[in-house]
This record gives C-alpha cells, sequence and structure tokens, in this order.
C-alpha cells in the first residue's frame, strides 16, 4: 500500500457504508480499472471493491482528514497492495491524479456523509450529542476558520443567511438572534454552548419532532466552515473531466442542497449530451438498510457515465 500522511490506526467495523451494493453495482467496474474514492472515510466502499476486485483494481483515495486516511490504511492493508492514499479534498481531485501519474480513471465515487467515526470519534464539534469544542473542520489541526470563530464574530445578518441557506433552518432568524445574544454574556466554546442557544430559540413544538431541532443548525455551520457546496460543485467538474470515456461517477448526498447541486450538474452533462444518466431519479435505501443504519435514510444515490 502506497500511502501519504496517514499514521497508524486500528480498523474500526463501527462505521456501516450506505448503498453499498447499489453503489458497486452502478460503477461498473471490471479488472484493470482505476476507482477513485473521493471521500474515503473509514473505506467502508473502497474495502468492498477490494475484496471483490483485489489487486486488480487500483483504488486512489482521498480524504481531509488525517485520521480517516489511518483508520483506512487500517482497513485496506489486508485486503489489496494495489492502493494510494492521499490527504486531499476531492475539489483538488486532479492534482492528486497528476502527482501520481494517473491520466484517467473509469469510475469515481463521491459519499458527501459524514463517517460514523468522524461523528464520534474526531472530537471537533461534528455532533450535539456530545460536548466538544466547537470547530467542525473536516482537516484535523486545520489552520482554516473554525466554527467557534463564526459564532463569535460573525454578524448576526450573516449568521442567519448561514442557517436559512445552509440548514434550510425554519427558524434561523430566531437561532441568529440567540446565538448574538448569548455570545454577549460569553463566547461559544462547545457544541454544548451551540445546542443551549438553539433550544433556547426555537419554539417548544420544534423540541418534539422526528428531526432535532439543532441538526440544520449544526449542518448549516459545517458546511459554512467547510465551504462544502463550493468544494461540491468543484469537485463535480473535476470529478467528470477526470473520467474516461464510458467511466462512471457516482454521488451519495445526504441533504437536499447537496442532491440539487448534484442533480443540476447531471442533466446539464446530459442536456449537452456529454453524459448519460444512469440512474433516472436517485436511489434511496432500502427500509432494511434504513433498519440497520438509520444515518443511511435521507441519502439519495445519482450516477452518470461519461460518453465524450
Amino acid at each position: 500500500m502506497k500511502n501519504a500522511g496517514t499514521t497508524t490506526a486500528k480498523s474500526s467495523s463501527r462505521h456501516i457504508p450506505v448503498l453499498l451494493h447499489e453503489v458497486l453495482s452502478n460503477l461498473n467496474l471490471k479488472e484493470g480499472d482505476i476507482f477513485l474514492d473521493g471521500t474515503l472515510g473509514s473505506a467502508g466502499h473502497s474495502a468492498a471493491v477490494a475484496r471483490e476486485f483485489g489487486d486488480t483494481v487500483e483504488i486512489i483515495g482521498l480524504d481531509r482528514d488525517v485520521d480517516a486516511l489511518a483508520r483506512s490504511e487500517a482497513e485496506l492493508a489486508p485486503l489489496a497492495a494495489n492502493v494510494f492514499l492521499r490527504q486531499s479534498s476531492f475539489r483538488d481531485l486532479d492534482q492528486v491524479l497528476q502527482g501520481l501519474g494517473v491520466g484517467k480513471v473509469n469510475a469515481i465515487l463521491l459519499d458527501l456523509g459524514l463517517s460514523s467515526d468522524q461523528l464520534e470519534d474526531s472530537g471537533r464539534g461534528f455532533s450535539f450529542q456530545r460536548d466538544e469544542p466547537l470547530e467542525m473542520t473536516m482537516e484535523k489541526d486545520s489552520k482554516g476558520i473554525t466554527a467557534k470563530e463564526i459564532l463569535n464574530n460573525w454578524d448576526e445578518e450573516t449568521l442567519e443567511l448561514i442557517l436559512r441557506g445552509f440548514g434550510e433552518e425554519k427558524y434561523s432568524r430566531k437561532i441568529a438572534r440567540e446565538i448574538v445574544m448569548q455570545r454577549e454574556e460569553k463566547p461559544f466554546k462547545t457544541t454544548g454552548d451551540l445546542l443551549e442557544a438553539v433550544h433556547a430559540a426555537v419554539p417548544a413544538s420544534a423540541k418534539h419532532l422526528r428531526i432535532h431541532p439543532a441538526t440544520r443548525t449544526f449542518q448549516a455551520i459545517r458546511i459554512a466552515v467547510n465551504e462544502e457546496l463550493t468544494a461540491l460543485e468543484e469537485g463535480l467538474v473535476k470529478a467528470f473531466g477526470a473520467l474516461v470515456v464510458g467511466g462512471r461517477l457516482a454521488v451519495i448526498s445526504f441533504h437536499s442542497l447537496e442532491d440539487r447541486i448534484v442533480k443540476n450538474a447531471f442533466r446539464d452533462l446530459a442536456v449537452e449530451e456529454r453524459a448519460k444518466l444512469i440512474t433516472k431519479r436517485p436511489i434511496v435505501p432500502t427500509e432494511e438498510e434504513v433498519a440497520e443504519n438509520p444515518r443511511s435514510r435521507s441519502a439519495k444515490l445519482r450516477v452518470l457515465e461519461k460518453i465524450i
């Protein structure tokens, strides 16, 4: 295994790859192909490819999180040696391929969800279910902006736009106002502080819905910290450009903003007759998969094939 920028880690079995069978069948991989996993996570999908093809398929795995790369190395090492892991965002996949001396690839997967390991073990504040520092950065020890900086320094209007635009949050104005009021008393430091602000802002009726009232707020701040939607738009262009003719691009999204970007990009490529849609409608998890892995319930898989 040819690796860069990782540390030793034990393999984790907690993360369950979403829509695994559907992804593998639609990628249409064959012996001799090159597969690029642009969001490696805990290597659930890539490990399945390695188990099926061994060293007959070259696997290139990218992730912004060095801990994710370490977990993936531990998972993939017993399965295949023809694996190249790099710490990078998929928005820079063209640079990675150039560095590896790879021209085009046969299949690309972008799984836009956070892995269970990131949610539970990162310690960077992705989940409101535990009290952690408000960072929300995909990279460990990132030098970029953090959630804490956004919450403590950005003005109320900008906060409201983030919550409404990136989280589609119904109570964005009230939550933004509450954030500004609370930070005047004490600065935001942990996820518990943000959770407290959300609970203070939303009405009682919103606290008993199926979706936790803080879900959209945490999503919105995380997207802003990591420029996720911009990265997706850029990454889709880079991914399509990196495919051979006949190659396939599969994207798993988990909320409507992501899915809308993917849907529109795929539609435009099909209208331009540069690609054909393998999935006319998004593939969603079965009831059995949702029962086994509740985090898969909002997943949507779209696949296209490059024809020119």
